[in-house]
């Protein structure tokens, strides 16, 4: 039980017995109360990310690009990619097992394998080969991609595309996309890359691990001509290409098809554009953004096929000043101007790589290939296989992305911290200096309260603030004390997973903090920070706001402790409390309570949590989806700490867990 402040005995009796009857009716009037709309929250997020576009290098000559484009490249792959992967993973050869021919018609001038492959040890994808039918010497290669199309291969354009490039006379290499096709799984579903990310293994990695084994494969292929590999894809695949085609210089020509935009596109048009998991992976865009990507490709050929009216995203003329108008200058350095181009298909008005985009994509590869010209598509649509007859298969016990992320998990190891007091000492130091690295912790001011609307009952005084932050973000919060509550009393922090509105009913009839500690003689300050309550931003755009602050390097997790602190110091130099506690509800909030004790231990004198985790190993077991709850899947996270280091770290402030939420584990 919580001490009370202490007051004469005869007006304790009083106040407490007027205050419980009153109390919760009172706070029922204007805790909820909304102070801020969602699309207020929306345009300071957006400002906040667009501060944080990466600039576009400038370089002077040719020869000053190649060399710092090497190191960008580096610097992605071995900091973003390939982050926590086993190198003995990332350096194995392809394995790809042909398991069978998939069905041609007779003369039809090409030929189609079907083959299984593994993306990593016990986690297999599927592809289909389509050669020309009389293959001699080294002929080119095309890797072709897809995006979220359920039946993946068979996607009739896929085909078509595909058989189209063996008819000129070209290799071409049809990959699965993950969780599409035959990698359909519900453990695989994008978002819980994020998991990995979680237990320090890149997540974004797996999907580029899974198509650079198909580059691997063509680039080992004796009948492809390793000086002419090009790589196209539409939609995800087309995000496929720009990642892939600029991170490895083995793709000759590069095609992507509507499938990204810069990052300033992206913050402009929320909501609009998608904010897909892989797209958006923690630190991928940290530095150097699909900008860069793009100028990466310079010198080597690439055509950006975008759609007038798209039906999705990433519309040509909202992209074309960002992804080619500003990267021609890097072409021009080595008088290539002309091997970048665009294109703006206005036929079809929808997401689509049809018959326009793709004729396109055939005049691009005759020219940088030296093939015979043949500008129109030929046709094949009697050729069209259905989905069983390109399946190749994949194993009942195949691994999924949330598998490896409990693989990885069961892995690691958090040690206690030392019992001695010297060694102790050391230990908090050395894992909070860490801590602050892993979420990126930048403290932040109160720059300005608004005082936003008051009550002044007999009883109950509030004070509802919207607190404008020195990062431009905001929270908000209610200030709430009984009538007869002496100035320099106790302050009581409260913050919930559902922000304030949960902080009423909810913890009035289960954890009776608020009405308790006003009863109690404390004063009460009621938050909403970051992505809760009204301080979310437009509800459909909660994933994709969590994932683009971490691609820039700002975690979420990171972004809401430093509102708790910040605004807690804020409380304390505006009301002189003879000390600070914080109580929290939920998961999230029991993350974030955690993080910013273990951050500025000296700030909270107790730190109590309702409905908590026992470890963060519940976010696997449960699963929790990342796409709901981006804050709590920072990067390394998990790797580096557990909620008992965190608490330790805390003290001295006294850590109290009353009761936790239980997890029904995925099968």
């Amino acid at each position: 039980m919580r001490p009370k402040f202490l007051l004469p005995a005869f007006l304790l009796l009083a106040s407490t017995v007027a205050v419980a009857q009153t109390v919760p009716g009172t706070i029922n009037q204007f805790l909820p109360q909304q102070l801020q709309s969602s699309q207020v929250v929306t345009y300071q997020m957006q400002q906040y990310l667009m501060a944080r576009v990466p600039k576009l290098p400038h370089p002077a000559s040719a020869a000053q690009w190649t060399a710092e484009a090497q190191q960008i490249r580096q610097h992605i792959l071995n900091h973003v990619i390939y982050h926590g992967w086993p190198k003995a993973w990332i350096d194995s050869p392809p394995k790809f097992e042909d398991v069978g021919p998939a069905p041609v018609p007779a003369g039809a001038g090409y030929r189609a394998e079907k083959f299984r492959y593994e993306i990593v040890p016990g986690f297999y994808s599927t592809a289909v080969l389509y050669e020309p039918a009389h293959l001699t010497g080294k002929v080119p290669a095309v890797l072709d991609v897809l995006g979220h199309y359920p039946t993946g291969k068979s996607m009739p354009f896929q085909q078509k595309l595909c058989i189209n490039e063996a008819l000129r006379g070209m290799i071409a290499l049809s990959l699965a996309f993950v969780n599409e096709g035959e990698m359909q799984n519900q453990w695989n579903g994008h978002y819980f890359g994020a998991d990995l990310d979680l237990v320090g293994t890149s997540g974004v990695g797996l999907f580029y691990i899974a198509m650079r084994r198909g580059l691997d494969y063509l680039y080992d292929d004796p009948h492809v001509d390793r000086n002419r590999i090009a790589m196209t894809g539409q939609s995800g695949g087309g995000w496929q290409t720009i990642l892939l085609s600029s991170l490895d210089p083995r793709v000759t020509v590069s095609i992507p098809v509507a499938g990204f935009a810069s990052l300033q596109g992206r913050f402009e048009r929320i909501p609009g554009e998608p904010g897909d998991y892989e797209q958006l992976a923690p630190d991928l865009m940290k530095g150097y953004g699909y900008q860069t990507l793009v100028a990466l490709r310079a010198p080597r050929p690439t055509l950006e096929l975008n759609n007038a009216e798209d039906s999705c995203c990433f519309r040509a003329p909202l992209v074309k000043p960002y992804i080619y108008d500003e990267i021609k200058p890097f072409f021009a350095l080595y008088g290539k101007q002309d091997a970048f181009s665009f294109h703006a298909d206005t036929q079809v008005l929808a997401h689509n790589y049809d018959h326009d985009n793709r004729q396109q994509a055939y005049r691009f590869l005759d020219k940088w290939f030296n093939l015979p010209n043949k500008p129109d598509e030929i046709p094949v649509g009697q050729d069209i296989d259905s989905y069983s007859q390109l399946a190749a298969g994949v194993p009942a016990n195949n691994q999924t992305i949330l598998g490896l992320a409990k693989q990885f998990a069961s892995k690691l190891q958090h040690p206690a911290a030392p019992t001695a007091p010297a060694a102790r000492t050391a230990w908090t130091k050395t894992e909070r200096a860490q801590l602050v690295k892993v979420v990126n912790y930048q403290p932040v001011t109160v720059e300005h309260p608004w005082y936003m609307t008051d009550t002044d009952h007999n009883t109950v005084k509030s004070i509802s603030f919207r607190f404008a932050m020195s990062n431009g973000l905001s929270a908000t919060g209610v200030w709430i004390k009984s009538a007869w509550t002496p100035k320099g009393a106790p302050l009581t922090v409260i913050i919930n997973d559902g922000g304030r509105a949960a902080a009423d009913h909810e913890v009035w009839d289960h954890y009776p903090a608020v009405g308790y500690s006003v009863e109690s003689g404390h004063q009460v300050l009621v938050l909403s920070i970051l992505f809760t309550g009204d301080a979310n931003p437009i509800h459909r755009d909660i994933d994709s706001f969590g994932y683009m602050m971490g691609s820039v390097g700002t975690p979420p997790l990171g972004l809401e402790a430093a509102q708790l602190i910040g605004i807690a110091r804020w409380a304390q130099q505006r009301w002189h409390p003879s000390r600070v506690t914080l109580e929290s509800t939920g998961y999230r909030m029991q993350v974030v309570s955690l993080v910013a004790g273990a951050l500025e231990p000296q700030l909270f004198k107790s730190i109590t949590i309702y409905q908590g985790m026992r470890s963060l190993n519940y976010l696997l077991d449960k699963p929790v989806l990342s796409s709901r709850v981006p804050d709590m899947f920072c990067r390394d996270f998990y790797k580096d700490f557990d909620l008992n280091m965190l608490k330790a770290m805390a003290e001295p402030a006294a850590v109290t867990e009353l009761d936790y939420v239980q997890a029904t584990p995925a099968q």
